[in-house]
């Protein structure tokens, strides 16, 4: 009977995989012919009492131990089995404030962050967390139908994608010049709109309009700015203000003085002697 407990126990122990308190741990495999197990750990995600955050509260998975090799769309495709995913994020740590959506390019993307990172996987349903809670495993990263590439198969796609094409690259930059230049005269209108007008307790607001409009700091108007700045102070200098600079200013007047003089009877001297004698 003993030993049966012990064998028992010792099958319980095995079958059970450690994880951090209040986390689950999901074994997920990077393809078939993979032995070993990688873990994620998951759990609900939730706050304080006081705090505030952007995840819904009853419907967002907050997952940890996210290898690499394991990409927003995979992880999404993952955790599929368990209901309608609305969204996934991975970030480099946990962040109670989701980022900002904006239109991912296809030639600029963001610098990736090295080694594990988290997951916030926002379903449509409550019912799905609580499915991805209850998840056995092992799942699989890599399958027949969605192969996910590593090594150098990796490397050479990555190179591939560095490599873009000149037409696409300028569309795509033109069309974010185009809605950058929108937004800013947006603002611009909407600041002028708001200029002198004030608000309901009487402020105005201060804008950086101004009746003079700012000149563009190009470089050659950068160098017109320095040496009016140059001008202004040597005008402020103070000369001949101590003794020592009085006397300075007399000797090397005396010796452009004498420096002038040798110069006068040189050129006299060469008139001399250029001079010829011409009765008619």
């Amino acid at each position: 009977m003993v030993a049966r407990r012990g064998k028992r126990a010792a099958r319980d122990s095995e079958d059970r995989i450690p994880s951090p308190p209040g986390y689950t741990a999901i074994p997920v495999k990077f393809s078939e012919k993979q032995q070993a197990s990688h873990y994620l750990y998951v759990r609900a995600h939730s706050v304080r009492e006081g705090t505030k955050s952007t995840w819904p509260q009853k419907r967002t998975l907050f997952v940890l131990n996210v290898p690499p090799y394991c990409t927003e769309e995979c992880l999404s495709r993952l955790l599929s089995s368990c209901g309608p995913v609305q969204s996934v994020e991975l970030q480099e740590k946990p962040d109670l404030a989701e980022s900002p959506k904006e239109p991912r390019s296809k030639f600029f993307h963001p610098k990736p962050v090295p080694g594990f990172q988290v997951a916030y996987v926002v379903f449509q349903k409550p019912g799905g967390v609580s499915a991805a809670l209850a998840l056995k495993g092992p799942l699989l990263v890599s399958t027949e139908s969605h192969p996910v590439k590593s090594g150098i198969h990796k490397w050479i796609r990555d190179y591939a994608d560095s490599v873009p094409d000149p037409e696409a690259l300028r569309a795509e930059v033109d069309t974010f010049m185009e809605a950058y230049d929108q937004k800013i005269a947006e603002e611009e209108a909407k600041a002028k709109e708001e200029e002198g007008v004030p608000d309901e307790e009487g402020w105005v607001k201060v804008t950086r309009r101004g009746r003079r409009p700012v000149l563009p700091r190009t470089e050659a108007a950068s160098l017109r700015v320095l040496e009016r700045e140059r001008r202004k102070r040597a005008r402020k200098e103070l000369l001949n203000f101590y003794a020592w600079q009085h006397r300075e200013s007399k000797m090397e007047h005396l010796a452009q003085l004498r420096k002038k003089f040798e110069e006068d009877k040189q050129r006299i001297e060469l008139l001399r002697a250029q001079r010829k004698f011409r009765p008619y």
